[in-house]
């Protein structure tokens, strides 16, 4: 139990410090480039090692795939464009009123109003605070929101239709595939520098590979709704890692309005009967349903 608390955590910390160092290096290279490193490493590793099979699919198999890597891809890359522009804390904080509004919705209790209540508390602290806020930022820090939200409700659909890891390894290909169109005609030097390719690749094992991976060992003994509140510290997580690695200071309404939202997560996913499993996967903090 301890072991598997452990996982959990060292992976929350793996993907805000993949987060953060990408963020540290846009002076040096596009969001979209390091999405496109970081999505094209974990689509290699995890078809090295799933080698899923594509004969025999329907038609309904290929298009809910395809809808599941389009909000993988979307989320990726909104959220890199968001924290390019407002600091990690706030954008990861923000992204996550996406799942929280699909735990919440899927709740039939009163008493969950009072974690609805908290959530939207946040957010109006944060709006309180908006003076050094870009609202493009927080813009594409909704859009991440609303991927991220698809993406939960896909996974469920494409882990019937796709056994084991075969969905996500499919959809991580494709989801590669849909970023070359936005990556490659920007020309960013960076697409041909070894050393951002090399860090690309660190960032892709940090934010996808290390975490993915504790996880899966983690829910082995972890009970879902433990888990789940566990994985309610990540915006908390992404903003020490911001002000760790990049020295990111957020106000004290700020920090009050993450605690908030991390608070109602917290809550939201005690009082689910069936509790939701999240998992980063291939993004950052992914939630999916447990099946």
């Amino acid at each position: 139990m301890r072991r598997a608390v452990l996982f959990v955590l060292i992976g929350i910390a793996s993907v805000q410090v993949g987060a953060a160092l990408a963020k540290h290096i846009f002076d040096q290279a596009e969001p979209a480039t390091l999405v496109l490193f970081r999505l094209a490493t974990s689509a290699v590793l995890l078809g090295l090692v799933v080698r899923p099979s594509l004969r025999g699919r329907s038609r309904a198999d290929w298009l809910v795939v395809l809808g599941y890597a389009t909000s993988l891809a979307v989320m990726n890359w909104s959220i890199y464009q968001s924290f390019a522009r407002i600091p990690l804390g706030l954008a990861v904080t923000i992204e996550f009123v996406g799942p929280l509004s699909v735990a919440l919705l899927s709740s039939r209790r009163v008493r969950d109003l009072l974690w609805v209540g908290l959530a939207a508390a946040g957010v109006v602290l944060l709006g309180f605070d908006s003076s050094a806020i870009d609202p493009v930022g927080v813009g594409f820090a909704l859009l991440a929101g609303a991927a991220w939200a698809a993406y939960i409700l896909l996974s469920a659909n494409t882990g019937r239709r796709w056994p084991g890891l075969d969905g996500l390894t499919v959809a991580s290909v494709i989801a590669t595939v849909w970023l070359l169109p936005v990556a490659l005609p920007a020309g960013d030097p960076a697409l041909v520098d070894p050393q951002i390719i090399g860090v690309g690749i660190a960032i892709g094992l940090l934010s996808s590979v290390i975490p993915y991976s504790l996880e899966l060992a983690a829910l082995r003994t972890l009970a879902p709704a433990t888990f789940g509140i566990l994985m309610s510290l990540e915006p908390a997580a992404a903003a020490l890692a911001a002000l760790v690695v990049l020295g990111e200071q957020l106000s004290g309404l700020q920090w009050l309005a993450i605690a908030a939202i991390v608070a109602a997560s917290v809550g939201v996913t005690a009082s689910a009967r069936g509790g939701f499993t999240q998992t980063s996967s291939d993004v950052d903090a992914v939630v999916v349903p447990d099946p």
